[in-house]
């Protein structure tokens, strides 16, 4: 007998609804709480939020049963809730659904287990299969019509997950997989690889979801589309987000976001949809976008811990002249220089001190030296600061984050590096881990960046954060970063004075497009006497801008810019280059010295950019 689901995939293209959890955290539901037992607690809130998704437009409305397996439900004390969580997510979607009275399908939300497999955890292949086939029972006695297994990293577990389904009905299955901005799963699978992989289980739709914005996500679907005959569904985040105001924001507006879903329907997508950051806007765009195209496909149309008050307020003790950094000693001094080296993702770092070697010969003054951005796993920041001093002789000035250490380890990580001689410390807050290759792994956010940067000043004064003697005072210097174009500047400009009442002694922006922007910033600022050095990202070329315009939290790339490098065409790097000199030309008088951020380690882009610039500063 003919599949209902599968018989209106044959007409034409398929709109999914976008995120569950983004709108009920809109809605007040703390990250702290399960939002899968929300199906119980607060059942209305789910109903409303599926409700909105079908008068937007959705034709799949997913359950919110995402989590709702035995593995994540024990986190909060819900392992035995594992039938009635998903029963009950499955009859809400129906009744949205018959409130709505649209022809709408449910399809029954299951994602991993947030646990490893053996060999490399402890979970294994005939326990996790028990685990989904019971997530699998409930939801099938709810009445889904369709199963979406979505955002898997490990092909070995989304096989098991399909397999728990099949062992229980025939129903379509969507397998979805999730993949970084390298186009790869955390364990290296390639798009092509995963659908080689998934075209041979028995499922109807292969596609992928969540981790990337709308640009990365188009060339996933292209390589979906090239290397599998079955049909594809793609389901991308709304960006990258931005912590504001206790919240997490997406940056990609609906219109944005449905210029590239266009882009996914020439491909040969059949669904279409949204994953975290995505909203019923985004679904009510995409609905319309859809009509046109339709009618003629040619148209294109945690919250972060901040550490309690503990201590009075003290001002960091100076830091003596004789046993300072001379990093330390040169800043306000002079007009100094630091770009940004990210360490390697294995355990070769030959390339990357090649590359510092050609900067110190450039006359760069340090390095600064990323903490795994974007939450992807890297080299030790430490054990690359260490090498670049020993083999190199460069100073560093090192990121450290709260993302991934409690209070013991910063103060550990802090004793070590200065016992290593590395002084200079960058107090970052840190990326959450579900942007990055383990979105299952846990955020520790015992304190924020003001939070690290009070820790610092008590090391300095000779005390751990408990008061305990550390024998001789550290002598860190401690920077932090501010961003002149956030939409909440006040915000912003209050935090930054906190930390510099923390006892920051320097402070790094994001990058800057607009001259405009950092006159105002600094205007704003100016009773608050620290250098500040002005972060600049040479832009490679339209393609790049747009996404990081769009996509990226906390950059702001205005349009003339982003013109100047889509008329540029093949010569747009070349254009990246000139307008980044063009503003550090204007700004050098403003600020204290330059942080450059090489993108996807273009490190000849900083030599272009500084040729002739560094040792002209150096004779002022």
């Amino acid at each position: 007998m003919t599949n209902p689901f599968l018989e209106r995939l044959q007409k034409g293209v398929v709109l999914c609804d976008g995120a569950m959890g983004t709108l009920l955290y809109m809605r007040g539901i703390s990250y702290q709480r399960s939002f899968d037992e929300q199906n119980i607690s607060n059942p209305n809130v789910v109903l409303d939020a599926h409700r909105d998704y079908i008068k937007a437009g959705a034709e799949i409305i997913e359950t919110n049963t995402f989590g709702a397996n035995a593995a994540r439900l024990k986190n909060f004390g819900l392992e035995d809730k594992v039938r009635e969580i998903n029963l009950k997510g499955a009859k809400i979607a129906r009744e949205a659904r018959e409130i709505e009275g649209k022809e709408v399908f449910v399809a029954g939300s299951m994602g991993p287990l947030g646990k490893l497999l053996t060999p490399l955890g402890y979970l294994s292949e005939i326990e996790a299969v028990d685990i989904f086939q019971k997530q699998a029972e409930a939801l099938l006695e709810g009445g889904v019509d369709l199963f979406m297994v979505e955002t898997f990293s490990d092909i070995a577990e989304i096989k098991l997950a399909v397999l728990a389904i099949r062992n229980v009905c025939k129903l379509p299955i969507i397998a979805s997989m999730t993949f970084g901005e390298d186009g790869k799963t955390f364990l290296g699978y390639s798009a092509e690889e995963a659908a080689k992989e998934l075209d041979q289980l028995e499922v109807e739709i292969i596609g992928a979801n969540c981790s990337v914005g709308p640009q990365n996500m188009l060339d996933v679907a292209r390589r979906l589309r090239r290397a599998t005959g079955k049909m594809i569904a793609i389901q991308p985040n709304a960006g990258l987000p931005r912590f504001v105001d206790g919240r997490f924001v997406y940056l990609s507006s609906p219109e944005y976001f449905a210029e590239y879903a266009m882009e996914y329907l020439k491909v040969g997508t059949n669904i279409i949809g949204g994953c975290c950051g995505t909203t019923p806007e985004y679904t009510l765009v995409l609905s319309r976008m859809l009509k046109n195209y339709r009618s003629d496909p040619t148209v294109t149309g945690n919250s972060q811990i901040s550490i309690d008050e503990q201590i009075k307020e003290e001002k960091p003790t100076p830091l003596e002249s004789d046993k300072a950094s001379d990093f330390t000693k040169k800043l306000g001094k002079k007009f100094l220089v630091s770009v940004e080296v990210d360490p390697p993702r294995g355990i070769n770092p030959e390339k990357i001190l090649q590359n510092v070697q050609r900067l110190k010969d450039l006359g760069v003054d340090a390095i600064n030296i990323a903490d795994s951005p974007m939450a992807k796993v890297r080299m030790s920041c430490i054990a690359l600061a260490y090498l670049i001093k020993e083999k190199v002789g460069l100073e560093t000035i090192l990121h450290c984050t709260c993302r991934d250490r409690n209070l013991m380890g910063l103060q550990s990580d802090l004793l070590g590096v200065h016992a290593l001689g590395i002084y200079n410390i960058l107090a970052v807050t840190g990326d959450p881990p579900v942007l990055g290759d383990y979105p299952q792994a846990t955020a520790v956010y015992d304190v924020d960046s003001i939070g690290l940067v009070k820790i610092i000043n008590k090391l300095n004064h000779g005390t751990d954060w408990a008061g305990n003697s550390i024998g001789s005072p550290t002598r860190l210097c401690v920077g932090v970063a501010v961003n002149p174009n956030a939409q909440d500047l006040e915000r912003e400009i209050i935090r930054f004075g906190k930390k510099v009442d923390a006892g920051a002694v320097f402070a790094f922006t994001q990058p800057i497009y607009d001259l405009e922007i950092l006159e105002t910033f600094l205007q704003k600022v100016s009773p608050i006497k620290i250098p500040v050095f002005l972060g600049i990202l040479p832009l490679l070329n339209y393609k790049h801008a747009e996404f990081m315009h769009n996509e990226v939290p906390g950059m702001n790339i205005p349009q003339r810019i982003r013109e100047r490098l889509k008329e540029a065409k093949d010569r747009s790097a070349e254009m990246g280059i000139t307008i980044a000199r063009e503003i550090l030309d204007e700004a050098k008088h403003m600020v204290d010295g330059v942080y450059i951020m090489p993108s996807f380690g273009r490190f000849e882009m900083v030599s272009e950019l500084l040729e002739g610039f560094v040792m002209k500063e150096k004779h002022l």
